[in-house]
């Protein structure tokens, strides 16, 4: 729904905007923040602060003035009833005894001009001013009120889930135990195996291979459903009915790539109006805290700071910032994205026309620096198979998708009807994919791009994996607490596809290097002996096409994902993939480990090191070199 403009003030301006010709602001760039308003279908107030034609602060102070309000700029004296995030939802709360004001105000968009009305209806009556509220910035409410119960702000970044929806929170149990638990219930699963009858223990042994089969297949099938990484043709949204969007950007330890972050927001194409974007980060981050502009930047940046708390992680920082979004939709950006700048009118245009089923769009993830090393080389392949075959194959089917940790755009009603991200999971993303199918929602392909930057070394490599590894463990252990339940919510299809895509990846890279160790030497060096009767050879021969099929699995997405890219040199780079998944499964031990040592721990992966830039988009991080510059 478009603004409702309130009639118009001096010179034709609106009221929001108009008090400021008497503190002598410049009526031409009054005029153009009306203009852009008008356009974007919102009020001139949040156009001229947006677009950074006005300092934030200084439009509030004078706001006080006009309404004959007193201003607070510095510590705000709460009184009790102060509750987050109720507070700043409605941008008022209570001031102490004896304050200058019983409430203090952050008012937003037509409130504005509501309270402007009310101040020239009420001037000239004999009115004292005991009951006027005071005014603030609302980025000084929001400091303040997280600075006064920073304990209500982490606790509800850290267990609103599991307060309100404990079933689908990650175990508050040791993760040994589950593992302990599977542990044993797969060695009894053997052992019974073992003292079955020669025909049984054969017909379980295939069902547990048709089963690990269908989803290899699954894999494979995903191969024949287009999904060209070009977006067909939408009719797009005029610029008054675009929604407001908030964009969300955890950051931690990333002053090194603050500007090329600030620069690609930046070239968002999208109306300033009607962005809300949230730079969030951790209270002992100085270094990041130093490299923002603070003071330069526009009021659509705005720069949150989590209150300490654990656990310290990624959803946990989403979460403090989930209930302060004021767009309709929500996506998130890490710090090392660079988005299509067209992504968020595309994502707009087709949640438009999409049902509401449809609760999120997930963007296309591409590693940008693939020639700076081998290993990045293979990270490009494998993120080509997923987000340009495998995920949005899948979403177009309506099937359960894995998210990836950044470009994927929601609805923000419905994130926070989930309760946001879990901070328990260190892979947020996949966790919330799998509780939007559970919630009966679904997932589409949003053919965009955002350029990702991928770690060009084995430690940091090793590090980041370890860590997505353990949260698709812990995603498992957490809807696996009731399989039965979840498989009929979910549907026959979408169970395997879910089994597929999260512990089925795990264990496939678990067991990848005996299988592959195994095949080798059945294939190399012994015979593989033909018995006469069909049935004793079927094991063997499923055996046989598991393993191809598995292997097939797992390199043709990357095959497919480059032939749609147009990336035929590295294409080249395939036949490498199985060395890489032997990595992969490395990565898979160390998580089990880490899972059990430190379930929480969060391994960082620093950004800003690319050499290297297919797009052409990433400013390179490091200086030119003699060889760079040809001297």
């Amino acid at each position: 729904m478009s603004f409702q403009r309130p009639p118009a003030g001096p010179e034709g301006l609106p009221p929001e905007i108009a008090f400021l010709l008497d503190e002598g602001v410049d009526a031409r760039l009054l005029a153009r923040a009306a203009a852009a308003a008008t356009a974007a279908g919102t009020d001139a107030a949040t156009a001229l602060m947006n677009a950074g034609l006005i300092a934030e602060s200084a439009y509030y102070a004078a706001l006080a003035r006009a309404l004959g309000a007193p201003y607070l700029d510095g510590p705000i004296p709460f009184g009790l009833g102060l509750r987050f995030p109720d507070s700043l939802v409605a941008g008022l709360a209570p001031l102490a005894p004896g304050a200058v004001a019983p409430w203090v105000l952050a008012p937003r968009g037509r409130a504005i001009a509501d309270l402007l009305d009310a101040a020239g209806r009420a001037a000239g009556h004999a009115a004292g001013h005991a009951a006027v509220p005071a005014i603030t910035s609302p980025t000084r409410l929001r400091e303040a009120v997280f600075a006064s119960v920073p304990g209500q702000v982490a606790d509800h970044a850290a267990h609103d889930l599991r307060r309100h929806g404990p079933e689908w929170a990650a175990a508050p149990e040791p993760a040994f135990r589950w593992l302990l638990v599977l542990a044993l219930g797969g060695t009894a699963a053997l052992c019974l195996c073992a003292a079955l009858p020669a025909p049984l223990a054969r017909a379980v042994m295939t069902a547990g291979q048709v089963l690990f089969l269908a989803m290899a297949t699954l894999r494979i099938a995903a191969l024949a459903i287009a999904a060209p990484v070009a977006a067909e043709a939408v009719v797009p949204l005029a610029e008054a009915d675009l929604p407001v969007y908030t964009i969300l950007v955890p950051l931690h330890r990333e002053a090194a790539v603050v500007p090329d972050l600030l620069r690609a927001l930046s070239a968002l194409d999208y109306p300033a109006a009607k962005l809300d974007i949230k730079l969030l980060l951790e209270a002992d981050d100085a270094e990041t805290a130093a490299a923002l502009p603070r003071d330069t930047l526009p009021a659509r940046f705005e720069v949150i700071t989590v209150p300490p708390g654990g656990p310290r992680t990624k959803p946990r920082a989403l979460n403090a910032a989930l209930p302060l979004a004021r767009g309709t939709l929500i996506t998130v950006y890490d710090a090392e994205d660079v988005p299509d700048p067209g992504q968020l009118r595309l994502a707009a245009a087709l949640f438009a026309r999409l049902p509401a089923r449809t609760a999120c769009l997930q963007g296309r993830l591409v590693i940008d620096n693939a020639g700076d090393s081998r290993l990045a080389r293979a990270f490009a392949l494998e993120y080509a198979g997923l987000f340009d075959v495998l995920n949005p194959a899948f979403a177009r089917c309506g099937l359960p998708v894995p998210l990836g940790g950044t470009s994927m755009h929601l609805r923000t009603v419905v994130v926070r009807a989930l309760h946001g991200w879990d901070a328990h999971n260190v892979t947020e993303d996949a966790d919330l994919g799998l509780r939007l199918a559970l919630a009966g929602y679904t997932v589409g392909d949003l053919p965009s791009p955002t350029f990702e930057e991928a770690p060009a070394r084995l430690g940091p490599w090793l590090g980041q994996r370890t860590r997505w590894l353990k949260g698709l463990v812990q995603t498992s252990l957490t809807h696996g607490r009731h399989p039965l339940a979840n498989a009929r919510r979910l549907g026959g299809l979408e169970t395997l596809c879910a089994a597929a895509l999260v512990p089925g990846t795990v264990v496939s890279a678990l067991a990848y290097p005996a299988c592959l160790a195994a095949a080798a030497w059945s294939f190399l060096v012994r015979d593989i002996p033909a018995a006469p009767v069909f049935l004793d050879n079927l094991s063997t021969g499923l055996a046989i096409t598991l393993f191809g099929t598995g292997l097939a699995a797992l390199v043709l997405p990357a095959l497919v994902g480059c032939a749609r890219r147009g990336w035929g040199d590295l294409a080249r780079s395939v036949p490498w993939m199985p060395v890489y998944f032997l990595l992969v499964s490395l990565a898979a031990w160390l998580a089990l480990i880490e899972l059990v040592r430190a379930p929480l721990r969060w391994n960082k992966t620093r950004h800003g090191l690319a050499r290297t830039s297919r797009s052409g988009r990433r400013r390179r991080a490091y200086p030119a070199t003699a060889c760079d510059t040809g001297t």
